[in-house]
């Protein structure tokens, strides 16, 4: 065998290998929420024996029917996708705001700024004082108790200001130069050169919206129009798992069975949440992946 046979041979058996680790990791990744479509597509009383792997065992739309039988699912979907674009909007565009200014090193009180925000990753008064704050704010009950609190993040300013500083002088000069502003470079030059952070960023922020649901819990339980769907899922999740408990304490064997066959578990009813919950966000998440790629590349611009 030649030496070019060999090195061939060699390159072959590493791809083979190397792909085939490879799809063994993709399937690793995807077989946990694939199986979860599957439960939540299988009927609830067939779930309890187990062995759903792929597909359905007992193709049904119960647990979906369930989870969209009440109509008040629909007005909390309203409010989850109104709370994360409003939320990811003045996140964004606040947060890149202050990285600006404390990028900017003419800017004198840049250090003792970002020192504080920095702190704030890692003090925190906690959660009664928290909530006195949105009480004194008069944000509880509301629906900005959603919005207020989130409108600058210390991390995602640490991200954008990194990002900001790696633009080349010459280009903000320039613009100096032919007589614009700081709000002109702001919207005109900075932004634009931004999109691929701003994009990660309004990821981050979009993704954490829509998945809260602890807030509306300790600030908006009282108003059923304020709640989120996250939160109108989670309730549906623990009555599921009430209904599961009733049924178990009934006396008559028979009656058990009829009643199980009629209702949900705490199985079924949670694949078919997680599926709703994740739905949204694997629709968007592609239009923004070659943005996301690029802004976690933070530093890659050179002057």
């Amino acid at each position: 065998m030649t030496y070019y046979q060999k090195a061939k041979l060699d390159n072959f058996v590493f791809t083979l290998i190397n792909s085939a680790f490879m799809l063994f990791l993709v399937f690793l990744t995807l077989y946990p929420f694939w199986n979860t479509i599957a439960v939540s597509f299988n009927a609830a009383a067939d779930t309890t024996r187990g062995g759903i792997t792929f597909w359905p065992r007992v193709f049904t739309m119960q647990n979906y029917r369930a989870v969209f039988t009440s109509g008040t699912i629909y007005h909390a979907f309203g409010v989850s996708v109104a709370r994360t674009l409003i939320q990811t909007i003045t996140g964004v565009f606040l947060t890149s705001m202050l990285a600006y200014a404390l990028s900017r090193k003419e800017f004198v009180l840049r250090k003792p700024f970002t020192l504080v925000l920095v702190l704030s990753m890692y003090i925190n008064a906690g959660l009664i004082p928290n909530y006195f704050l949105m009480r004194s704010l008069g944000l509880i009950s509301t629906f900005w108790v959603y919005i207020v609190p989130g409108m600058v993040n210390a991390f995602n300013f640490i991200v954008i200001r990194t990002y900001m500083k790696k633009i080349p002088e010459s280009i903000i000069e320039s613009a100096r130069i032919d007589g614009c502003g700081e709000f002109l470079i702001f919207f005109r030059i900075v932004l634009s050169l931004c999109k691929p952070v701003l994009a990660t960023i309004a990821l981050f922020i979009a993704v954490g919206a829509w998945n809260s649901w602890f807030d509306t819990m300790i600030y908006n339980s009282g108003r059923a129009e304020l709640h989120t769907l996250q939160y109108k899922l989670m309730e549906y999740l623990q009555s599921s798992q009430s209904q599961a408990k009733s049924a178990a304490a009934i006396g008559s064997m028979g009656m058990a069975q009829n009643l199980a066959s009629s209702m949900v578990t705490p199985v079924s009813i949670r694949a078919a949440v997680t599926v709703v919950a994740a739905l949204p966000i694997l629709l968007i998440y592609p239009f923004l992946q070659r943005y996301f790629v690029t802004g976690l590349n933070v530093g890659s611009i050179k002057e």
